[in-house]
């Protein structure tokens, strides 16, 4: 009992500041849903649905800069190699800067290959491409801040990003009720308050990894941080996760792009659902932030027995928090939908898909723990096998046969596609447990 109590200690000391920190995202979403659906024209949130969906693409696409630099920087530190950990930081970084560079030079023809996949009707298009035009301006800070923080996770330091997030969200929404309400800039207010909101957020992580490597942060071989190979290496071990990120957010951005096939009012009402299922996601995340330092780390130290302690009582912790939003949703779905939306078609159509939002916390949360782990000891290529599966094999399927059934039929299909990715990953997890295969990395 002792020694569940010390883990269990370690475990909410990177989970409780993760939690938080990862909550604010989605509220800063629900926020800026509650704002545009109050305004007389539900084109607005639309837009904003649509042009969120085709940034989170791209910038949760470049996700690997977080959770690569997170897996890597805690298995250096449990071999004991804090240099290296650091190095990592440093490629990372560079490489994220490149990226956006990249990105938005190339903004016109992705931006127009997304809305053109999306076709969303005449009058969302140009709301929605003047979202996201706006939006990019933020790549540079956004994509930054993704390595340093994965460089903070995987010291086991959850404090920073909470502080870099809640910090970020605070000033997105000051902004947003400034630009969107106060000047009437409706959707393009609130790109600009998240553009803004981005780069404070990113000059407070650059202040908090000041801090923590203090005056001397240690001896760099530029000849390890600028050639060329370490970066293709580099690519090439992201690839996974990079593969397995597009593959989610494809999943999220076809969810969309059926929802507003199905109408204007059922875009907005699945905007706002998945919105309140973001909050799910970001909450459990804490755990899986907690097994990515604890379980990356003892694997990186050949620690058989702390690896799956670790594993265990960060599951534990999860399934608890699982039951407890399905409780809380249960419980407060219908003052929450009366405070995002004043539109009565829109509340109509919260109040028929209600059992979703109760029932979805708890097959999904097996995924999240289980992406943590496989974070956490760089063993991304199952990820990436059981994310194409799940959405070939199970999401478009389900979706094909249940389209009699509507946005049910659509939701049907979004929920199975979460189990399956649980189902999946367990099955890869108890045969790298069978074989070893989690220590072989040294």
């Amino acid at each position: 009992m002792g020694r569940h109590r010390q883990l269990d200690h370690k475990i909410w000391g990177i989970a409780w500041p993760a939690i938080l920190s990862n909550i604010s995202i989605p509220l800063l979403g629900l926020v800026d849903a509650g704002i545009l659906g109050h305004l007389d024209d539900s084109r607005y949130l639309g837009a904003v649905a649509i042009g969120s969906a085709l940034l989170s693409f791209l910038y949760w696409g470049f996700s690997f800069l977080r959770m690569g630099t997170t897996g890597r920087v805690a298995r250096a530190l449990g071999a004991g190699d804090p240099e290296h950990a650091n190095l990592e930081l440093y490629r990372a970084a560079v490489l994220a800067l490149a990226l956006a560079a990249t990105v938005m030079l190339l903004h016109p023809l992705w931006l127009g290959l997304g809305l053109a996949l999306m076709a969303p009707e005449s009058g969302l298009l140009p709301l929605a491409d003047s979202y996201a035009s706006i939006r990019i301006a933020s790549a540079p800070a956004v994509l930054a801040t993704y390595a340093m923080v994965g460089w903070f996770i995987g010291h086991g330091d959850t404090r920073w990003p909470m502080l870099i997030l809640i910090t970020t969200n605070l000033v997105n929404i000051l902004l947003d009720v400034v630009l969107v309400v106060g000047l009437g800039l409706n959707s393009d207010g609130a790109a600009m308050a998240t553009v803004l909101a981005e780069y404070c957020g990113c000059g407070l992580a650059l202040y908090g990894l000041r801090r923590r490597l203090g005056p001397r942060p240690g001896t760099l071989n530029p000849a390890l941080l600028w050639h060329w190979r370490h970066y293709t290496a580099l690519l090439r071990s992201n690839s996974h996760l990079f593969i397995r990120t597009v593959t989610l957010l494809a999943a999220f951005a076809f969810f969309t792009a059926m929802g507003e096939k199905l109408g204007g009012p059922t875009l907005a009402a699945n905007a706002l659902l998945m919105q309140l299922l973001l909050l799910t996601a970001y909450g459990l995340d804490g755990f899986a932030y907690a097994v990515e330092s604890l379980a990356g780390g003892r694997a990186g130290a050949g620690d058989r027995e702390g690896f799956y302690h670790a594993v265990r009582r960060c599951g534990f912790w999860c399934g608890v928090g699982a039951v407890l939003l399905s409780i809380a949703f249960l419980v407060l779905q219908q003052p929450l939908f009366a405070l995002l939306t004043s539109l009565p078609e829109v509340r109509e159509i919260l109040h028929n898909h209600r059992l979703w939002l109760v029932l979805l916390p708890l097959v999904a949360a097996p995924t999240y723990l289980l992406d943590g782990v496989f974070i956490g000891t760089t063993e991304t290529r199952d990820m990436m096998l059981t994310m194409l599966a799940s959405a070939l094999l199970v999401y478009l399927p389900v979706w094909y046969l249940s389209q009699p059934w509507g946005n049910h039929g659509l939701w049907l299909a979004f929920t199975l596609f979460n189990g399956a990715r649980g189902v999946s990953l367990y099955l890869c997890y108890r045969r790298l447990s069978l074989s070893g295969g989690w220590f072989d990395k040294r």
